[in-house]
């Protein structure tokens, strides 16, 4: 409850403290302004002066109100003292209704559910009778008036009365309102510190999962690269080695120079960001489509590249990955397969890009690439978790003599640059 609040409820309870008094005082004063003193009986000056006391003690006894009050038995046995005292000082001038008019004011919070009604009819009494010529009516058009006054004060309170009652219970709805809302709020203050500390907690798993992802990443861009250079140097040089004659021990030597600045060039480009030195200059299938004819040409094996569907400039992260499943893929083609044909397909179907690899070679069972990529290094299983590192997937279907297919698919990022 906010300052202003206060300050009106603090007007209503001092309203309903002094307004009784205030108006027992209006009824006294205009009782004997209109009376003709000398002429009043004592007996009635003796009554008058015992109702005023009742009154006056009465309004004592309850006690000034402190805040919005429920209905209660002491607060019923006041209203009816109050009513009683009120309707015995009309009886002896109209001029008190005023007085009994206060029986309007607190009957909803001083009479309890049906009652209330009941409460707000007795105070029409001695006000309707005041109305129409005071206590008790001497004659039938004064009680014709009576009766109507009577209906007509009655039916007005009690629409009043019920107007205040769904008034009443409007704000008890926005109480419960408000208060469900604080605790909502308080529930949702207990959320947030909790979604921010977990959320601090997954900033630090998260960077734990980073290091992790990294250390492997690095591992297997210097599988890809250094690791498969060294294997091809030593390739060529166990032909050197075996070589009939000088020119082909040159051309293997030449071969193998090249592959070791290749491997170099690959070292310095990891070290500066980790991209293939292939696609430096080029797109992923010009740099696919040089990978695949150096192998080739190396190799002495077979080997096509297919673009199918429109090529698009792909997210040089994407790019990468594709480009080193192809180079595992090709390695282990090179050291395990004995194919002599090996087809690489790149595809681009609208949303996402499909890579695959196939070659004729002698093939393996599936069921035991377990045993295959423990002793393989990274391998197949680098190549699936590259894929998805990028939210790509990656199947491997073999057939003990019947060759090998490597698929990579995942979603095509284009590179907004």
């Amino acid at each position: 409850m906010n300052a202003a609040d206060r300050q009106i409820e603090r007007r209503w309870d001092q309203f309903h403290t002094w307004g009784p008094y205030g108006l027992l005082v209006v009824g006294t004063f205009l009782a004997l302004a209109t009376s003709d003193l000398p002429s009043v009986p004592a007996a009635d000056w003796s009554e008058f002066g015992a109702l005023f006391i009742a009154a006056v003690a009465l309004q004592l006894w309850h006690g000034p109100r402190r805040g919005r009050s429920t209905p209660s038995r002491r607060g019923t046995v006041y209203y009816a003292l109050r009513w009683a005292i009120a309707f015995a000082l009309t009886w002896l001038n109209p001029f008190f209704a005023f007085y009994a008019a206060s029986g309007y004011m607190d009957a909803d919070e001083l009479i309890p559910g049906k009652w209330r009604r009941l409460g707000l009819f007795a105070s029409a009494i001695p006000v309707a009778g005041a109305q129409s010529g005071g206590l008790p009516p001497n004659s039938g058009p004064q009680w014709i008036a009576f009766a109507a006054l009577l209906v007509a004060n009655s039916g007005l309170q009690t629409m009043v009365a019920h107007l205040t009652e769904q008034e009443e219970r409007r704000y008890r709805e926005r109480a419960e309102t408000i208060s469900e809302l604080e605790g909502a709020n308080t529930a949702l203050q207990q959320a947030l510190d909790e979604n921010a500390a977990l959320h601090a907690q997954l900033l630090v798993q998260a960077r734990e999962a980073g290091v992790a992802d990294e250390r492997r990443r690095l591992a297997a861009e210097i599988h890809d690269t250094i690791a498969q250079g060294l294997t091809g140097i030593i390739a060529q040089l166990q032909v050197v080695a075996g070589a009939p004659d000088l020119t082909i021990a040159r051309t293997h030597l030449e071969r193998a120079s090249a592959l070791a600045r290749h491997s170099l060039g690959e070292a310095r480009r990891s070290v500066h960001n980790l991209a293939p030195v292939a696609l430096a200059d080029d797109g992923l299938p010009e740099a696919l489509k040089k990978t695949v004819a150096e192998w080739a040409e190396r190799t002495g094996i077979r080997a096509e590249f297919t673009v199918t569907g429109t090529a698009e400039q792909l997210h040089e992260e994407l790019a990468a990955t594709l480009l080193r499943i192809v180079q595992e893929a090709l390695s282990n083609a090179a050291r395990h397969a004995r194919a002599t044909r090996l087809g690489v397909t790149l595809s681009f179907l609208g949303d996402e890009v499909i890579l695959d690899i196939r070659d004729d070679g002698r093939g393996f069972d599936p069921d035991a690439l377990p045993e295959r990529t423990r002793t393989g290094g990274f391998g197949l299983d680098g190549m699936r978790a590259r894929a998805e590192r990028i939210a790509g997937t990656l199947t491997i279907e073999a057939e003990p003599g019947h060759g090998t297919a490597v698929s990579a698919r995942v979603p095509l990022v284009r590179d907004d640059r």
